[in-house]
């Protein structure tokens, strides 16, 4: 008896074999270097922490807003398995500390866009990485405008403060209320 090509797939299919679905890849890497992301604002927003400079006896380490975002299917991912997959891109979005009174009262406000930074989790691209992080930055040093692309910092320079500090695979979850409300 011959089964048609068409007989097959429908077998497979009432079996539960269908082809894997692959999340798709939000970044592009080129010989080495990390194109910059496109439309991460409309990405899934996960927090804003702040370390200003007055707090830290004016020698914070990062002294400015950071805006995160994770990609959508890494967000789905999170969601489901309360792990970051293979694949997985958080922007950081660096924003200066402006004003600190309003109407409302004092605090902190954002000013400025000063920058741009990116973490992706690839055994592909990064198999020597530890957990297979990589960091970027697309800042200019005058905080102008953002490079195109980014070569990856080496490992010692973000790494090693994420392997002792971050909650959950390198990643500074305990930070991030939105990660946190889904697991």
């Amino acid at each position: 008896m011959k089964l048609s090509m068409m007989s097959i797939a429908v077998i497979f299919l009432f079996l539960g074999f269908s082809p894997a679905v692959e999340a798709k890849q939000y970044f592009k890497m080129q010989d080495g270097e990390l194109q910059r992301p496109e439309g991460y604002r409309e990405w899934i927003y996960i927090g804003t922490p702040v370390t200003p400079n007055d707090m830290n006896n004016g020698k914070a380490a990062f002294p400015e807003f950071h805006n995160v975002y994770i990609d959508p299917d890494s967000w789905k991912h999170w969601k489901k398995h309360g792990e970051f997959r293979e694949g997985t891109i958080l922007i950081k979005e660096l924003v200066s500390v402006g004003s600190k009174a309003a109407v409302s009262g004092s605090g902190y406000f954002m000013g400025e866009f000063i920058g741009l930074e990116a973490t992706i989790k690839s055994k592909t691209f990064f198999p020597d990485e530890p957990g297979n992080w990589a960091y970027f930055s697309f800042s200019a040093p005058d905080h102008g405008a953002l490079k195109a692309t980014a070569t990856a910092f080496p490992t010692e320079s973000c790494n090693a403060c994420h392997a002792a500090a971050a909650k959950q695979d390198f990643v500074f979850t305990q930070y991030y209320p939105v990660l946190r409300s889904v697991q």
